[in-house]
């Protein structure tokens, strides 16, 4: 998705006090407990694909602890084209584990026509899939606008079917929000985030709030975590380019309020970049390690 400088702008104002970015030291932090979501190196796997061990050691060696998977091919039942047991083996000699995987299984167009059964029978690989890649969350990264609130509430009791079917198998599920969601409203005037949180149960379905995107969509990660207390177990920790860099995302605030939110685990998402992807993603671990106000670890909370 596209950022607009408006955006940027109105968040600056909104949201953004400007921070520095950290430095580190010659003598660097101990790395704190961060993953990587790694579509944030979709460039290289894609002109590496015959040899991601070599992307993931790489991932590894910068000191992240887990990744967040972005390349599930459900009929052939592979993660980045290998069983979940080789995959799984992969990230361990790395020194990682697979905390997660987006994956997509959207209803019909019309949501009311969506062949079930057919949808239970893609879940049930699925949720098999990860469960032997080792993983703890499946995702779901994104989903249409709904032009009703029948139609989202359709999705809504989806969201809560599959996280049932995922508990069933000692997963949990969670839905991962881009700007779109704080800016479009259902008639009544109720966005189609806040809906979702409203309407999706809390022991089946957990946000992996994209911090960046929530400031985009003109909201306050703070404030939602106040509001909607317990429902963000991951957070995605993105900035427009490197974290920090942009001086507009509320960093500190964030992790100051991550008790109120639930979150137990923190995934470094980079988009864009100003430098080499294998050298942002290093940079924005460098920024959380470097922090003061990132702690080493929220897994226990």
């Amino acid at each position: 998705m596209k950022n607009h400088p408006l955006k940027l702008l109105v968040a600056t104002l909104l949201f953004g006090v400007f921070f520095i970015p950290a430095k580190a030291g010659a003598n660097a932090p101990e790395a704190k407990n961060i993953g990587l979501q790694m579509y944030s190196l979709r460039g290289d796997i894609g002109k590496n694909a015959e040899n991601i061990d070599t992307i993931i050691a790489a991932v590894g060696k910068m000191g992240y602890k887990y990744v967040e998977a972005a390349s599930y091919d459900a009929k052939a039942g592979t993660i980045y084209g290998m069983t979940p047991a080789a995959f799984k083996a992969k990230i361990a000699a790395a020194g990682m584990f697979a905390l997660s995987c987006h994956v997509s299984k959207r209803l019909a167009d019309n949501p009311a026509s969506t062949n079930w059964d057919e949808v239970w029978q893609w879940w049930a690989k699925c949720i098999a899939t990860h469960k032997a890649a080792g993983m703890k969350y499946i995702v779901m990264p994104s989903m249409p606008k709904q032009p009703s609130q029948a139609d989202l509430q359709i999705y809504c009791d989806y969201y809560n079917k599959i996280g049932e079917k995922c508990a069933a198998a000692g997963l949990k599920f969670g839905y991962h929000n881009h700007a779109y969601e704080f800016e479009h409203k259902l008639p009544g005037g109720v966005t189609m985030y806040e809906y979702m949180l409203q309407h999706t149960e809390p022991d089946k379905v957990f946000f992996e709030m994209d911090v960046y995107w929530a400031v985009m969509g003109r909201h306050s990660p703070v404030d939602l975590f106040k509001k909607y207390p317990g429902r963000f177990l991951v957070l995605h920790i993105k900035d427009d380019r490197e974290l920090g860099e942009s001086g507009m995302i509320g960093f500190e605030a964030i992790f100051k309020n991550l008790a109120a939110a639930g979150t137990k685990y923190l995934i470094v998402e980079v988009e864009k970049y100003n430098l080499p992807p294998v050298d942002s993603v290093k940079a924005s671990l460098d920024y959380l390690n470097a922090s003061s106000f990132v702690k080493k670890d929220y897994s226990g909370q």
